[in-house]
Formats: structure tokens, C-alpha cells, sequence
């Protein structure tokens, strides 16, 4: 295949991807923005004053970032983990397969979708922030660097769940026990220097840790971990996730059987 014909195949999944989750804009990005708005409220309003200030900060302005990227993370996740295993459920992702079409320019596809989703997701859900936070911007390119590099890390790692899973209810797994636990734990709601030396290493070990400390620190200049450490690891998570992806589409692992 020529670049040209790799590109109209890549912007025909891309746009594919953004109309399906645009056209039911009330069930993608809506839920999101309303979930966030109650957190503001219950967190922000009611519990934030009783637990006054964190690391300088107002209580409500510390934890807008985190939530943010919440946001981002399960939206970008979900977007194509529903999508893929769509796709897979209805048969047409052989059709792709059997095509002169890379891998790797499915992959794209997909996973710019996610991204584009999680993006559109964090944009909505800043704009109602605003409504409870006096936000400021400490370093514009860490958080637009950050937002796309985990809207990127998550769509991936929903690619491999929607290999891998076999029913709808196989999709629901990972974000149920595992997505939901890490984000909980990544320091979205606290600083992990109020948490023992135990628990601070502990927490070290889950990579959600970096990415919240990270985007926080685009707009408050505070962060509980090294920036160059936390690129490092989203980064290498994300091309791990990207050969492994690869690797399951040349293979046809959970996909052709």
C-alpha cells in the first residue's frame, strides 16, 4: 500500500471511531462530566473545608487535576475496549485483517479514537472544574503532553482487554478490579507524603501515581514524584503496550479463534 492509501485507511478508522462515540455524546461524555461535578461538590464543597489546605493548596483545587485525568483515563480506556471487542462481537475486524492494510495502521486507528475521546472527555470535565476551581496553568506543555501520552498508554490497554476478551462481560473486568483500585490509589484524592514510608513505597508501584502527580504539576508546579521518572515510565509502558498490541494482531491471538 502506498503512504497515501495508509492514511485514508487510518482517517477513515479515526473518524469512524469519533463518530461513534460523538453520535451518543449523552452516554460517552455527558456521565463523565456529571460524575466529576458530584465529586467537586461532595469532595470539594462538603469534605474539602474540613480537611483544609494540601500542599499550599485549597483542598478543591488540589484534587481538580486528578480528577481530570480520571476522566481522561477511563474514557480513553473504555472507548476502545467497547469498540474493538464491538467489532470483534460482529465479525468485521477480520475483514481488516485479510486486507493489504498494517497492523499498525489499525492499531493507530483505534487508539486515536481513544485518545481522541479522552481528550474531548478532559476538555468537557475542565470547562465544569472551573465552575468549583480558579484554575491556573503552571506549565501548558506538561499538561498537554501528559493528557495525550495517558489518553495514548490507556487506549492501548484497552486494545489488549478487547483481544483478550471473549463476552461484553469480560470488558467490564479489568476497569471493575483494576482500573478503578489504581486510580483510587494514584493520589487523585491525597498527597502520598501523609501516607508512611510503607504505604509511599507501595504507592510508587502504581504507575496511575505518575501520571496524576505529573498532570498536577502542569497546573498547581507541585508533585510528589520526579517528572523525569514519571515520563520515563508512561513512556515505557506505552511502547510495551504498543509491540504487544502489534503482536497480538499479527498472531491473531483471541481474534482469529
Amino acid at each position: 500500500m502506498t503512504w497515501l492509501e495508509k492514511y485514508i485507511a487510518y482517517k477513515t478508522i479515526l473518524i469512524r471511531e469519533f463518530l461513534r462515540f460523538i453520535r451518543i455524546w449523552i452516554q460517552t461524555i455527558l456521565p463523565p462530566v456529571i460524575t466529576t461535578a458530584l465529586y467537586f461538590i461532595i469532595f470539594g464543597n462538603l469534605i474539602g473545608p474540613r480537611i483544609g489546605d494540601m500542599a499550599g493548596f485549597r483542598y478543591m483545587d488540589y484534587i481538580v487535576p486528578g480528577l481530570i485525568m480520571m476522566a481522561v483515563i477511563t474514557n480513553s480506556y473504555a472507548n476502545v475496549v467497547s469498540s474493538f471487542f464491538g467489532s470483534k462481537f460482529h465479525r468485521n475486524i477480520e475483514e481488516m485483517l485479510i486486507s493489504p492494510l498494517p497492523n499498525y495502521v489499525i492499531l493507530a486507528g483505534y487508539v486515536s479514537g481513544g485518545i481522541a475521546r479522552g481528550v474531548i472527555v478532559g476538555i468537557a470535565v475542565t470547562v465544569v472544574s472551573m465552575l468549583f476551581s480558579d484554575l491556573k496553568v503552571h506549565d501548558a506543555f506538561i499538561i498537554i503532553s501528559t493528557v495525550l501520552l495517558t489518553a495514548a498508554l490507556f487506549s492501548l490497554a484497552g486494545f489488549v482487554n478487547g483481544v483478550y476478551a471473549r463476552s461484553f462481560d469480560d470488558i467490564s473486568i479489568i476497569p471493575t478490579f483494576v482500573l478503578t483500585p489504581l486510580t483510587y490509589l494514584g493520589g487523585v484524592f491525597y498527597s502520598i507524603s501523609m501516607l508512611s514510608d510503607f504505604w509511599q513505597k507501595v504507592s510508587m508501584a502504581n504507575p496511575i501515581l505518575y501520571m496524576v502527580n505529573t498532570f498536577r504539576y502542569g497546573f498547581l508546579g507541585v508533585t510528589d514524584i520526579d517528572l523525569f521518572t514519571a515520563y520515563a515510565i508512561i513512556i515505557g509502558f506505552i511502547v510495551a503496550l504498543y509491540v504487544f498490541s502489534l503482536h497480538l494482531l499479527r498472531t491473531g491471538h483471541g481474534i482469529r479463534n
